[in-house]
């Protein structure tokens, strides 16, 4: 589908920016950003939302000429209620609803206009991002990302793929058959494992995907190792630090390198707007880099 290289997700939001503020990075910070991010060797970075932030970076990609590519998404957000979902209880009328599916409407045609604008620099779009499971907060029914995928395709004439978790895919045999690429998010440390056990989680979920859609490109859109955590309900406590994201990315990169295998290191900087006010909070503590750009252990 597309030559292996490095690849890694990228919202570069600092110190009071926020896509909930919509304040984003200005175009001085997006080349610092993405100049760190060439300088390491990462050919492929992805995107969420198709807003002037993503559209900036596509330009910065262009005006520096850069060898870099960029998968970009439709951010959608729920169409259905979801009692499921255990830190957001929606309730949201048959009106508010039909809004909210106008609004991802909307967003898949700006995610057009941003693709066709930015062609040499999108190599691939996405119906969506993690959509589909039973404790999600932006759930949106198979039908309509079906419909979505078809008309991205149309749209686009760009490889369409969907961004789910890896226990999701079982699930969405209809939604692949409209797909082009198999993007699958796995988290071990998420998922209550040691570090010394992931890898082998990583390895068994993508021969179990590959074996679903055997005639699928599958890889990863996201994969990652927290380096602080507020809490044990999930993750192992101990587990989350900076010397253990380094040991598992030396041995994930080990493998996916060998196999050339295609997969997004979520993420490339530490995302301080996520989550509550406890800065030791997982979703905040992603990143190789702190929000600052220090590096952590990982790159030392």
């Amino acid at each position: 589908m597309f030559e292996w290289g490095r690849a890694i997700c990228y919202s570069g939001y600092r110190e009071g920016q926020s896509p909930r503020t919509c304040i984003y990075p200005s175009y001085e910070q997006i080349v610092e950003d993405l100049k760190i991010l060439d300088g390491l060797g990462f050919k492929y970075i992805r995107m969420y939302d198709p807003i002037s932030y993503s559209e900036m970076t596509c330009q910065v990609i262009r005006d520096l000429g850069l060898d870099m590519k960029m998968m970009l998404g439709p951010d959608l957000i729920s169409e259905v209620n979801n009692p499921g979902c255990p830190w957001m209880k929606t309730n949201f009328t048959k009106e508010e609803l039909a809004q909210r599916a106008k609004r991802n409407d909307e967003n898949i045609e700006k995610l057009i206009q941003i693709a066709n604008k930015y062609s040499d620099v999108i190599n691939a779009v996405s119906v969506g991002n993690e959509n589909t499971p039973e404790w999600g907060a932006n759930n949106v029914p198979q039908e309509r990302l079906i419909g979505f995928a078809d008309r991205l395709k149309a749209g686009t004439g760009k490889p369409v793929t969907f961004n789910e978790g890896a226990f999701e895919w079982v699930h969405l045999q209809k939604l692949a058959e409209h797909l082009d690429i198999i993007s699958v998010h796995s988290y071990p440390l998420w998922y209550g494992n040691t570090v010394d056990e992931a890898l082998e989680v990583n390895k068994e979920w993508y021969a179990k995907i590959k074996e679903m859609y055997p005639d699928k490109f599958i890889l990863f859109s996201e994969v990652g190792w927290a380096t602080d955590c507020a809490d044990f309900t999930q993750m192992k406590e101990g587990e989350a630090n900076e010397e253990n994201q380094k040991k598992y990315y030396d041995g994930f990169w080990a493998w996916t390198d060998s196999e050339k295998i295609i997969a997004y290191m979520f993420e490339a900087f530490d995302e301080p707007w996520k989550g509550g006010n406890r800065p030791n909070e997982a979703e905040k503590n992603w990143g190789i880099f702190r929000v600052d750009r220090t590096p952590k252990q990982i790159l030392k």
